[in-house]
């Protein structure tokens, strides 16, 4: 029986020496993607050198997308790369984040585990584990050196598969979903533009669906180091814009551990009307190359832990 056709799919704009390496980690999987789609953000180069290290027999796809009033579409780029694999003919899609290098096993421990999900039921979505490099003056976490992963999502054995309850654990940074549930959560909402809160939102739509989030292990991937401040103000214009549609759509507050950090250094404030807003009425801006991690020493992606004003029925899943 032929395996269903998988696609790759990631999103960049600048960050092309992470790009590189993400093609050298999928050039060393043992089952490597049926289709590679590289989503260029305004940066022609981005398929340029997309084109010049991918395998000659690949089947390399390279859509773009501008910016949005000056601001980065993650979701719709996250969108557009679905639509070109599933154009493609992929069943099976696995998002990877251009600054992810993935560890050999990953794209046949993803279709492993697509390929096992049942016919019936809502939507499931799967995580791998993501692993971060330490900056190249510092050791690490430990003496070797070795990248280390974030507190709320350590590494699973090999063949662990675990159901999570709490859906806000759901990052963009590396997941799989076959082209069926993708289509039934609804993909990435496109009134996210910028920096934060769409990955959260994707969790809630997947909650909403019925839905079910796994994390796998055997699915490993390690984020290339670059530079990321602790909170992100590089990106507060943007986090306020996306936290406050958040809000408007689902009555919580998402990111609040950085929109509290903002306030306390200065930068926003909440008006009467509860909302927040930034303090110099800075716009919000192209997020620069890529979307950048929280910092591990850092809350879950600055995720609030309490969500008592959801009407979001929570879905039980273990």
């Amino acid at each position: 029986m032929t395996a269903p056709r998988l696609a790759v799919v990631t999103i960049a704009r600048g960050r092309h020496a992470h790009l590189a390496g993400q093609i050298r980690g999928l050039r060393a999987q043992g089952r490597g993607p049926d289709v590679y789609v590289v989503v260029a953000i305004d940066d022609p180069q981005v398929h340029d050198v997309a084109g010049r290290l991918s395998p000659a027999d690949w089947d390399l796809r390279r859509p773009g997308t501008g910016l949005r009033d000056g601001r980065m579409p993650l979701s719709a780029a996250r969108n557009v790369g679905a639509s070109t694999a599933i154009g493609a003919g992929a069943e099976h899609l696995v998002f990877l984040d251009v600054d992810c290098v993935p560890n050999p096993t990953l794209v046949a421990r993803y279709g492993e585990i697509l390929a096992d999900a049942p016919g019936v039921g809502g939507p499931r979505v799967v995580c791998g584990d993501v692993a971060y490099e330490p900056p190249p003056s510092l050791p690490g976490a430990g003496a070797d050196g070795r990248p280390r992963h974030h507190p709320a999502r350590p590494p699973l054995p090999a063949s662990a598969v675990r159901a999570v309850e709490d859906v806000s654990l759901f990052w963009s940074l590396s997941f799989a979903v076959t082209a069926r549930d993708f289509t039934r959560v609804g993909g990435f909402d496109e009134d996210y533009l910028g920096y934060g809160a769409e990955d959260t939102d994707f969790g809630q739509r997947l909650a909403r669906s019925g839905g079910q989030l796994l994390f796998v292990g055997g699915a490993g991937a390690v984020h290339q180091y670059h530079p990321s401040p602790s909170p992100p103000v590089q990106h507060v214009a943007d986090i306020v814009v996306n936290a406050n549609v958040f809000a408007d759509k689902w009555g919580w507050w998402p990111m609040q551990t950085w929109l509290e950090q903002f306030r306390d250094r200065g930068l926003v404030h909440r008006r009467l009307d509860g909302r927040w807003e930034t303090n110099d009425g800075a716009a919000p801006g192209p997020d620069g190359p890529g979307a950048a991690p929280a910092p591990l020493e850092g809350a879950a992606r600055g995720q609030a832990t309490s969500r008592t004003t959801s009407t979001l029925p929570r879905v039980a899943l273990e």
